[in-house]
């Protein structure tokens, strides 16, 4: 099939944002009192907070109680520290490729609406991205394939058609339920072993788009899955 889009998550793909995350993580649960550290949280960056919080406290959920106060305190940390996030290296560049080679382009990500536009913004991409699947389009986050089929849905494109650019192993879990394969980037601070799912491994996205026409964005004709 003729690959047509290219589905963006955009934490630790297009900002380097995952560490921010997980320190937001471990202060939103501080000042609930309970102690959650960053080691433990930090492996769990690239699921949305429906999956993190009862991982970290058995019993909570993001819809009540702490849990819910936990992650409205989360995801103020993080809205106030976008200012200070840096985008990936190439990120832009490779955006800016993608269109020029006729791509549609789509965010597929668990983080809220208001979250997303401070996100796009640190990444400096916020002009080039006008398409989304977030946590509200989606009743699970990753690795749950919600958002990428939500991504799917918006483009109204086939599986065959897609492919999704990540850094972390629950987006290539999610994307790999759907049948959409994944180019997944070190930059995220996931090793190759937690990869390994991934259709191709980069460091970052000057890297893919130093190694465009032999990647699978530059050879256009996907393997069907």
């Amino acid at each position: 099939m003729q690959l047509q889009a290219v589905i963006l998550d955009i934490d630790g793909t297009l900002t380097l944002s995952n560490d921010a995350h997980a320190q937001a993580w471990v202060e939103a649960f501080a000042a609930y009192g309970y102690d959650v550290p960053f080691e433990k949280v930090r492996p769990l960056i690239g699921m949305g907070g429906d999956k993190v919080i009862p991982k970290m406290v058995s019993g909570l959920s993001d819809e009540a109680g702490d849990g819910k106060k936990i992650a409205q305190r989360r995801k103020e940390l993080i809205i106030n520290r976008a200012p200070e996030l840096s985008p990936t290296p190439g990120s832009r560049d490779l955006l800016l490729k993608m269109q020029q080679e006729g791509l549609r382009l789509i965010i597929a990500t668990s983080a809220t609406t208001e979250e997303l536009s401070d996100l796009l913004k640190a990444a400096q991409v916020d002009d080039l991205l006008d398409e989304a699947a977030t946590s509200s389009d989606a009743e699970a986050s990753k690795p749950e394939p919600d958002i990428v089929e939500a991504a799917l849905s918006k483009l109204k494109l086939e599986a065959s058609q897609v492919v999704m650019l990540a850094d972390t192993p629950y987006d290539i879990e999610a994307a790999g339920k759907c049948g959409v394969p994944v180019i997944a980037f070190r930059c995220g601070g996931f090793d190759d072993a937690s990869l390994a799912n991934a259709a191709e491994i980069y460091d970052h996205p000057a890297d893919l788009l130093a190694h465009y026409d032999d990647s699978l964005l530059g050879k256009k004709e996907l393997v069907a899955r």
